[in-house]
C-alpha cells in the first residue's frame, strides 16, 4: 500500500500570527472566513511544547483559533509567545516559505474587493496563457503581518485538464 490509509484529504493548514485580533480581522472582514471557535491559553511547565509540537519548551500558546473559508482546508490559526520566536515571515524562496491560494469566481471583483481594503498587491496580475496552467489568472499578496498570499482563478479550467487522467482539487468543482 503506498501512502496513509484511509486518507481523505487536508482537514486543516496551521500557521502562527504576530497578532491574533489583527488575523480574525483580516480573514473575516478582507477575505470572508468565518471564526468558529478558539482555545487557550496554553503553557507547560515540562517539555511538553518541545515533544509535541515542536516549539521551545517555554512557548505559551496565547490562543488559536479555527476559521472556515467555505470550500477547502479549515485555518488554524496561533499567537504564540517564547523568548526566540522569529517575527519575519519566511519568503517563498526560504525552506518552510509558503502561500495560501484564494480561489475566487471572479478575478476583477475580488482584486477591486482587495485594493479598496488596502491589501499590498505584489506586482500586477499574470495572466497564463501558455503551458499547463494556462487560462489560470493570479496575484500574490500581503497580509497586514507580511504573509504571502494569493488570488487566483480560471474559470475556464487550465489547458493541462484537456489531456490529464488525474486533476487537481479546486474549490470551482467542489
Amino acid at each position: 500500500m503506498v501512502g496513509l490509509p484511509g486518507l481523505r484529504g487536508v482537514e486543516h493548514i496551521g500557521f502562527t500570527v504576530p497578532d491574533i485580533e489583527e488575523a480574525t480581522r483580516f480573514f473575516v472582514n478582507v477575505i470572508g472566513c468565518e471564526y468558529v471557535y478558539s482555545l487557550g491559553p496554553f503553557q507547560s511547565p515540562d517539555d511538553w511544547m518541545t515533544t509535541h509540537l515542536n516549539v521551545p519548551a517555554d512557548a505559551i500558546m496565547r490562543e488559536l483559533r479555527f476559521f472556515r473559508c467555505r470550500n477547502g482546508p479549515n485555518f488554524e490559526v496561533f499567537q504564540y509567545e517564547t523568548r526566540t520566536q522569529h517575527c519575519i515571515p519566511p519568503l517563498n524562496s526560504d525552506v518552510g516559505g509558503h502561500h495560501l491560494a484564494f480561489y475566487v469566481d471572479d478575478f476583477d471583483a475580488a482584486l477591486t474587493h482587495l485594493k479598496l481594503h488596502g491589501v499590498r498587491l505584489l506586482g500586477k496580475p499574470t495572466y497564463r496563457n501558455t503551458g499547463p496552467s494556462a487560462g489560470q489568472t493570479w496575484v500574490y499578496f500581503l497580509t497586514p503581518w507580511g504573509m504571502q498570499l494569493e488570488l487566483v482563478s480560471f474559470p475556464e479550467g487550465k489547458r493541462y485538464e484537456r489531456t490529464a487522467t488525474t486533476m487537481l482539487w479546486q474549490p470551482a468543482s467542489a
